[in-house]
This record gives C-alpha cells, sequence and structure tokens, in this order.
C-alpha cells in the first residue's frame, strides 16, 4: 500500500533510482528539484532535503515497500512561481504510471492546501500531456486556458476547495 512521506535522506538509494528512471533532462514535477541541486552525494541530498523542509511548501513522496514511487509537492510561495508552476506538482516514475497513484496522491494533498487556507489551487500541466490533464480532471480540475510559455502549450486548471466546515 502506497503512502505519502516527508522527504528523507533515508530513502536517497531509492530516491535516486527513481530519478534515473525519469532520465537526464526530464521534468520530475513533485520533487521540488532544481538544476543546480546536487542529490549524488549523500551531503548534497542532506542538504536539499534540508532545503525541501525549509521550504514554505509541503512536499511528500509516493513510496510503497521502501521504493520512492514520485512526488508530490504543494507550493506556498513566491506568489510568480505558483501563477507559473502551480500550487501543486505532481509526477511518478514511468514504471509506477498508469496504477491511479498520482490521482491518490493528489486527492491526499487537497486538505493540506485547505490546512493552508486555500480556497482553491492551481494546477498547471504541459499541453500534451494528457495521462495528467486527466488526473487533474478527476480530481475536480476545472480548465481555465491552454497558455503558450517558453516551455510550449500548458493547461491551466483550478480545482476549488470544499471548506472544511462542510
Amino acid at each position: 500500500m502506497p503512502e505519502l512521506l516527508a522527504p528523507t535522506v533515508r530513502l536517497h538509494r531509492s530516491w535516486l533510482e527513481a530519478h534515473r528512471e525519469w532520465g537526464p533532462g526530464l521534468h520530475e514535477d513533485g520533487f521540488g528539484l532544481s538544476a543546480s541541486d546536487q542529490v549524488d552525494s549523500p551531503a548534497g541530498f542532506a542538504a536539499w532535503v534540508g532545503s525541501l523542509t525549509a521550504d514554505r511548501g509541503v512536499y511528500r513522496w509516493v513510496v510503497e515497500d521502501g521504493q520512492v514511487l514520485g512526488g508530490i509537492a504543494l507550493r506556498a510561495g513566491p506568489a510568480s512561481y505558483v501563477r507559473w508552476a502551480g500550487h501543486l506538482g505532481f509526477g511518478l516514475r514511468p514504471s509506477a504510471r498508469g496504477r491511479g497513484l498520482a490521482s491518490w496522491a493528489l486527492h491526499q494533498m487537497l486538505p493540506e492546501a485547505r490546512r493552508l487556507s486555500l480556497s482553491r489551487v492551481l494546477l498547471v500541466c504541459e499541453g500534451e500531456n494528457l495521462a495528467s490533464a486527466k488526473t487533474i480532471e478527476r480530481a475536480g480540475g476545472v480548465l481555465e486556458e491552454t497558455r503558450q510559455t517558453d516551455h510550449g502549450p500548458v493547461r491551466r486548471y483550478w480545482i476549488t476547495l470544499e471548506s472544511s466546515a462542510s
């Protein structure tokens, strides 16, 4: 059974396996990884994990039987980045796709967004990524627009959150 775990150095080897499966240069949304992060060495990985826990967002890894399958991030700022990348971003390693894990993780993170007092969340996916689009739509995402960016067309979706009093 999968679980969402906070980033931890104890999963370094498993995280690296997932990272390598994605392949160099491919987008790994949900991990909060940037090109400048040095994650191969234990010290670099520990520094990166520390930076995630110091961030104002909420990062979780999809883990099953000790294997990192993907990640999901709830971004809380800066506002300009959230407008570009969305509040929520997720990704799964190729071998873990098609099992409903992205939908499961997305549903698990919506209460976290409510705890941050968000009334709705923005999710952005590449225009041709129909699997992500369907995942977002199944979670209640409503397409705002498809927008041309420097990285190609992207779909922008909003999910309105039910109040916790409901």
